[in-house]
């Protein structure tokens, strides 16, 4: 045996994968060996079963380029992967021999050849199946799935995944990357994905078409004042990616009102001194993709567009990124490629750094830097943008002891698509703390907003931070939940006369009420005169425990000509009539018309009697004194 076969026989290829999860890194793979020396093709099958377990299959074959090599033996090794069951055969259905090393989270599988094949262009072809039960990870409704990327300096010169999907997970949420093509039959999907779409992330995907959260917050209130006062609290608000249904907001508020950016502010009333416990309990529905949502106006826009106490979009160094990265994807890339998460300032009341000086120190960032950086550069850029907080699950063990004893929430920013006409949510942290996972293209099932911040880049306080107290408790809960059976609202309607003034015509105050569980959008309400419509209202969205008033004007007609005999309000599926008692108008416009012809009529018949009377006096009297005066002449005469 000359020297270049005795080195052949010592030639090992060694094929590395490893997986990231949220916040944890971990080193990618140093060395693969024998990458010139041979020509290594792939496909891996990922086969889910239906319990979540995942069998996956390695077909892999070898190519010799030199006629005095050949592969004496095989190593995949495994990183943060546990093998189970592993078998190794060749293309006759040979069973090879095969040994396995685990050295902490590095599981190596080595396949030893009993043969040789020798010669150029030689090809050996075999196949490495194992199981595995992490892959795959049901959270609430949603089955997550999550497959490692291919390590930049693997030696493949092909490389495929396929993923195939049982179709008792349920509808696509979302899968990421791309997959280069799908195929679908009444038992399972499989997604084909190639190299150069997994050398820049792992696979991510989402199985079931929301998410839901059951949620507990607790909000604790004060007036300090001698006189009453009113105070307000920001509860979690509807947007294009998530639905509230609450089942309880104890005491009910005044009164819930929507501000600039969408937030749900729900305003207390509370007497001098007076401490106040509100607890908000309910579901929040995540979707996978957008549904529709009111547009933000114009105004909005342009709020989203200015300079905040984080985000500095005049700063000279801001202004510098913004030329140079003019679309989303730009900014989140630079933001995730330069900010490095600093895992010991995760604590409670932790100082927010702001863009500038998160920039200025790239490796002591948490999610506040991140987004406060994505946002200046952003809107610098011209791009509307915003700041969420709220609640985000992780698995991650060095965030999970802290967030049962604080109200630890997480932030991450949006930015506006014009063309779709909504914000898109997206990561950079998760982006950079994952090791590459793709939080830009599709936003897990994960988040759940609180607060948004665009007008003001601290104000509504999310839930968490109403506390009293030196020695404050924990304020939210949130785990995952079932939606809840009653979650359609159906609006409430209420129409009060006011006192009408006689022959001007009667007003009535009507007042729409949503008396929850969920917001209700588009409404249309429509009045009706009897049976013809009279007039019709707009309104865009009233939030749970809300109200929408105005009024309508019942015209006085002459005996009720123009008078309807009822009022109906209609709205959704609600209606109510009120009658308008028109009879009764008609009996007092007779007797009104009665007085007033009577009235009439004895003022004219006084004066025509004034006028006859004056006249017969005068001729009485006329004639009395001609009368007398002959008489008179007549006794001198005599």
């Amino acid at each position: 045996m000359n020297f270049q076969i005795l080195i052949s026989k010592l030639k090992t290829l060694i094929i590395v994968f490893f997986v990231l999860l949220p916040f944890t890194f971990y080193l990618l793979p140093t060395y693969i060996r024998a990458q010139e020396e041979f020509s290594v093709d792939s496909l891996v099958t990922y086969r889910f079963q239906d319990s979540g377990k995942t069998i996956v299959t390695h077909d892999t074959t070898l190519e010799n380029n030199f006629s005095s090599l050949y592969a004496t033996n095989y190593t995949l090794t495994l990183e943060n992967i546990e093998a189970e069951n592993v078998q190794a055969v060749d293309d006759k259905g040979n069973v090879l021999k095969l040994d396995l090393q685990k050295n902490a989270d590095l599981t190596k599988i080595i396949i030893t050849f009993s043969d040789a094949v020798v010669g150029k262009d030689a090809v050996r072809h075999f196949l490495i199946t194992y199981e595995n039960s992490a892959f795959a990870v049901k959270t609430g409704e949603v089955w997550e799935v999550s497959i490692p990327r291919l390590a930049e300096n693997s030696s493949f010169r092909n490389y495929s995944v396929n993923l195939v999907i049982p179709s008792s997970f349920g509808a696509e949420a979302y899968v990421s990357p791309k997959p280069k093509s799908l195929d679908t039959t009444n038992i399972d999907k499989s997604y084909t994905f190639s190299k150069n779409a997994l050398l820049q992330s792992g696979i991510t995907a989402a199985f079931g078409q929301f998410q839901v959260f059951a949620f507990n917050l607790s909000y604790h209130l004060e007036n300090p004042l001698s006189i009453p006062s009113e105070t307000q609290i920001a509860l979690p608000p509807d947007t294009a990616f998530q639905k509230i249904y609450f089942s309880k907001i104890d005491p009910a508020p005044a009164q819930i009102q929507i501000d600039e950016d969408g937030n749900w502010i729900a305003t207390y009333k509370l007497a001098s001194r007076q401490r106040l416990d509100v607890i908000a309990s309910g579901s929040v529905q995540i979707f996978s993709s957008f549904r529709p949502f009111p547009r933000p106006s114009e105004e909005t826009l342009a709020q989203n567009l200015k300079a905040g106490q984080y985000w500095q979009i005049n700063d000279p160094s801001i202004n510098s990124l913004a030329l140079s990265l003019r679309t989303p994807r730009e900014i989140y890339d630079y933001v995730v490629k330069t900010l490095k998460y600093d895992l010991s300032r995760v604590q409670p009341n932790v100082q927010r750094l702001g863009a500038v000086s998160a920039l200025k120190n790239p490796n002591s960032a948490i999610c506040m830097e991140f987004t406060d950086a994505f946002i200046a550069i952003a809107r610098a850029a011209g791009i509307p943008a915003r700041e969420i907080n709220g609640y985000a699950y992780t698995e991650n063990p060095d965030l999970e002891p802290l967030g049962l004893v604080a109200d630890v929430l997480h932030s991450w920013p949006e930015y506006f698509d014009a063309n779709k006409g909504i914000w898109i949510p997206i990561d950079p942290t998760w982006g950079a703390t994952t090791g590459g996972e793709n939080f830009f293209d599709k936003l897990d099932l994960r988040h759940f907003a609180f607060v948004i911040h665009g007008k003001d880049s601290t104000k509504p306080y999310p839930p968490g931070s109403y506390k009293l107290g030196s020695d404050p408790q924990k304020d939210v809960f949130v785990s995952f939940g079932k939606l809840p059976i009653d979650r359609i609202s159906q609006p409430n309607i209420s129409i009060t006369a006011k006192k009408s003034v006689p022959f001007i015509g009667t007003v009535f105050s009507l007042r729409i009420v949503n008396p929850g569980p969920s917001a209700l959008y588009s409404l249309y309400p429509l009045i009706y005169f009897d049976n013809s419509e009279e007039s019709r209202d707009f309104i865009e969205v009233l939030p749970p425990y809300s109200n929408y008033d105005f009024q309508i004007k019942v015209p006085f007609s002459l005996l009720g000509k123009n008078t309807p005999n009822v009022v109906r309000v209609k709205i959704s599926r609600v209606s109510l009539e009120i009658p308008t008692n028109k009879t009764q108008m008609v009996i007092n416009s007779l007797l009104a018309l009665f007085a007033v012809f009577f009235i009439i009529l004895m003022v004219v018949f006084v004066w025509i009697r004034k006028i006859t009377l004056k006249s017969i006096s005068a001729k009485i009297a006329s004639s009395y004194a001609k009368i007398t005066g002959k008489t008179s002449q007549n006794k001198h005469k005599a």
